[in-house]
């Protein structure tokens, strides 16, 4: 029996937050949906998303319910989301099948299509978002700058109290600017982990899966867990640490493969090729897989990060290795 059968709401009727809602607001939401999953909604569409939501409550409680979804699995990323909700040209019979999953109360299915490598939902709503591949920068209204590495995105919030950078995914190189009218706001970055505070610096930061990491290049920046606020801990310039809610990592040196990605490079000194071929995946689309068989190799090299084809083309040159792809986007680094 489905859940909203059980509720005592219509069978087949698309239901949010407890009640029915229009069919029309449900396809709507999917459709949406389905937009920010592709990675290719404009800065127009982003507006008219809004607008839609305002237009009518079931509109805006059809969202709500999507993100409610998303939060209670992790987030629901785009590969599949756009599998399984259709292409806006599918079948309206196909469309609803599935909006059973993401409209209605039956989530089973759901975390299924969670941790797939595409763009977040997040990244596509972020206020400043980079896409796969892609490095850009901006310049704040305090004149500090931000440098967004590949598949990143930050939302940025300046007010009377502070001014605040909460880092949703990848990394960023922050220049904190000087501009007299915002001296007395504390400059934060805030991560999954806990929160930065900026002493006049040159810094960068980067989400891992659990982990908040950070390399400060001039200046200093002080670490705040945010379990535990008293194990806070300033780091110096030239030093590269971790922390997580509970704790901060002693604080070592930044090696130079660290930072290369700000001028263009992926830098590899005697790396194995499983943690190289990791580290070029989040700069491609699709999937990189390295067999075990060649995951230990280890070779050294400076590659320029603009041309991920022409990386993959040249490891068969330097190591016992072939590429066995699938698609474009399916490349498998195997023994040769």
């Amino acid at each position: 029996m489905s859940a909203s059968v059980a509720a005592g709401l219509p069978a087949g009727a698309p239901c949010a937050g407890g009640r029915v809602i229009r069919e029309a607001s449900a396809d709507q939401a999917a459709q949406w949906l389905t937009l920010f999953m592709s990675g290719e909604a404009s800065e127009q569409q982003r507006a008219d998303w809004q607008r839609w939501r305002a237009e009518h409550p079931d509109n805006e409680l059809a969202w709500q319910h999507i993100e409610a979804v998303r939060a209670r699995f992790g987030g629901l990323h785009g590969a599949a989301a756009s599998r399984s909700l259709s292409a806006l040209d599918a079948p309206r019979a196909g469309r609803r099948k599935y909006l059973a999953v993401m409209i209605g109360a039956g989530l089973a299915g759901v975390a299924g299509v969670a941790g797939m490598s595409a763009p977040s939902l997040d990244r596509q709503l972020a206020d400043l978002r980079t896409g796969i591949g892609e490095r850009r920068e901006w310049t704040l209204a305090d004149g500090t700058r931000v440098l967004l590495n590949t598949g990143s995105a930050i939302n940025v919030s300046f007010d009377a109290r502070q001014r605040l950078l909460r880092l949703l995914e990848g990394e960023v190189r922050i220049v904190t600017g000087h501009d007299p009218a915002y001296a007395d706001r504390p400059f934060l970055v805030q991560t999954a982990e806990g929160s930065l505070r900026a002493l006049g610096t040159d810094f960068l930061v980067r989400q891992h899966v659990g982990r908040t990491e950070l390399m400060v290049q001039q200046s200093a920046v002080e670490i705040v867990p945010a379990r535990v606020p008293r194990a806070s801990r300033v780091v110096q310039a030239g030093e590269r640490t971790w922390f997580s809610p509970d704790r901060v990592a002693v604080p070592v040196g930044i090696p130079e493969d660290a930072v290369a990605w700000l001028s263009g490079r992926l830098v590899a000194d005697e790396v194995r090729l499983a943690d190289f071929l990791q580290e070029l995946a989040r700069y491609r689309r699709g999937v990189l897989r390295c067999a075990p068989a060649v995951a230990d190799l280890r070779f050294s090299g400076v590659f320029p990060l603009d041309d991920t084809e022409r990386i993959l083309a040249m490891l068969p040159r330097v190591l016992p290795v072939r590429l066995h792809a699938r698609t474009r986007f399916w490349i498998t680094v195997d023994a040769a």
